[in-house]
């Protein structure tokens, strides 16, 4: 008697354990199609978001890399009047910051102002590239929540409408519906909060490449007014 107790505990034991390892997927086959198609949806922002982050994520880590030394060389090449080997060097550098200097050496000789100009421009064309496709993430930032808030309005009108056709108002009844509702938001505001801290990382590596374009085209522009006296 107690083995035959004993196995149906087990039994009984298993059945729990896999019935909250199919809770999840139970909730969302259940849930309705409209349900469904609200997570599907958010999944799908999700994926390419993450597509999008990877992406921009090794193309700002290739051009992150500072070479230290880079200004240096660039200045000494400069004061000694070797143009040439200061441009050869900005192009063999494969950085945002070193085509901003090229484009500003390449300009040498020309007014100060025109040199300006051509550096601001060559850095709002480097920010554009650094910024490719980041504006996606934050649009799916503002999106995930309100198709969370869609399924919620699709359970509640799913959850009267049982009312409705039951003419019942029971638990069991409105279970259902207040199930899709609670599920669609939980996803919706999982996919924002997951995007939202890719979004600030992105976002935080570009100023810092920004913030270094911006120092070495003011290091430059000096070193031309000295250049010039």
């Amino acid at each position: 008697m107690i083995t035959f107790f004993q196995e149906n505990k087990d039994l009984l034991n298993e059945a729990v354990q896999e019935e909250k390892t199919l809770s999840i997927y139970k909730l969302i086959m259940d849930g309705g199609l409209g349900g469904q198609i609200i997570i599907a949806l958010l999944f799908v922002l999700l994926a390419i978001a993450l597509y999008i982050y990877f992406e921009r994520f090794f193309a700002i880590k290739s051009a992150s890399k500072v070479d230290k030394n880079f200004m240096n060389q660039i200045k000494d090449f400069v004061t000694n009047g070797k143009l040439e080997s200061a441009d050869a060097l900005c192009k063999s550098k494969n950085t945002p910051t070193a085509r901003l200097i090229g484009k500003g050496i390449s300009r040498i000789g020309k007014p100060l102002d025109d040199i300006n100009t051509a550096i601001e421009t060559a850095g709002k064309l480097e920010v554009y590239q650094l910024e490719k496709n980041v504006s996606w993430i934050s649009l799916f930032i503002a999106l995930a929540p309100m198709l969370g808030f869609m399924g919620t309005v699709i359970g509640m009108i799913g959850a009267f409408n049982d009312i409705a056709v039951a003419n019942d108002i029971s638990p069991a009844v409105v279970a259902g519906g207040i199930k899709v509702a609670l599920l669609t938001t939980v996803f919706g505001l999982i996919v924002a909060i997951i995007l939202q801290i890719f979004y600030n990382y992105i976002v935080a590596k570009i100023d810092s490449i920004v913030n270094n374009m911006e120092d070495a085209s003011i290091s430059l522009v000096d070193l031309l007014v000295k250049y010039k006296k």
